[in-house]
């Protein structure tokens, strides 16, 4: 004999039904922390040296891809080429 029970809830109810902690304070305390360390840590300079590690490349192969990386860094962080605020 087969029985199938459907059972139509969010996580959230699952969770207070089977009594199961609200670890959501936790969880959004460590994602904020966890976006200051990487906001603070990763920049053009970390990710060149991170990339140039990787493997025997000379700098005429890593041109390209810390100049890209850099465009990426300076726009996600609202600055120019130069490093001061876009106008």
């Amino acid at each position: 004999m087969k029985v199938t029970v459907d059972i139509d809830c969010t996580p959230e109810e699952a969770r207070r039904f089977l009594g199961l902690p609200d670890l959501t304070p936790v969880h959004d305390a460590y994602v904020e922390a966890m976006g200051k360390a990487m906001s603070a840590a990763i920049g053009p300079d970390a990710i060149a040296g991170a990339v140039k590690n990787w493997g025997p490349m000379s700098d005429a192969v890593l041109a390209p891809w810390k100049s890209l990386f850099e465009q990426i860094g300076f726009e996600q962080m609202g600055l120019d080429k130069s490093g001061g605020a876009d106008k």
